[in-house]
């Protein structure tokens, strides 16, 4: 399976990603609408964005009393079926990275669905920051920044 990966390190806070999530959820360009969250640090010029990880235990999913939820076979996404949501907002209690919204004028929860496999947010990362790729190779940029820091430490010795 694939998922979105984020680097932080790479985020230039453009916003890029959550205005095309919302325009492509949504067809607007609204904040409130998009299934990316970004976290900016003005202080500290860093900016975070995060999505829903899809989690292998979906508590989202096995809190739904509609059974408004299921995993999408062919993308590994956990998708919410907005005619079954009863808007309990059980889903948003359950979830452990608080990647789930409301919708207010539709009154049902949204969150990313990997857009069918294809992530929006991703293809208009301009930094980098979001990557689409297999689980398996997801985080090797950390083992490499790791490596990098511990051949910086022993040079200093």
């Amino acid at each position: 399976m694939k998922m979105i990966t984020i680097n932080p390190n790479k985020c230039v806070g453009c916003l890029n990603c959550l205005y095309e999530c919302s325009f492509t959820q949504s067809g607007d360009f609204k904040a409130e609408n998009a299934n990316i969250r970004i976290s900016c640090f003005t202080e500290e010029s860093f900016c975070i964005p995060f999505t829903c990880v899809q989690c292998s235990k979906a508590w989202c999913m096995d809190v739904c009393p509609a059974n408004a939820m299921s995993r999408n076979q062919e993308t590994g996404a956990v998708e919410i079926d907005q005619h079954r949501c009863i808007g309990c907002k059980m889903c948003m209690m359950a979830c452990p990275t608080g990647s789930i919204h409301f919708d207010t004028q539709t009154r049902v929860s949204s969150k990313c669905d990997l857009c069918g496999g294809d992530p929006s947010c991703v293809k208009h990362c301009i930094s980098g920051a979001l990557k689409f790729e297999d689980e398996s190779k997801a985080f090797e940029y950390k083992q490499t920044n790791i490596d990098n820091q511990m051949k910086q430490l022993l040079k200093t010795r």
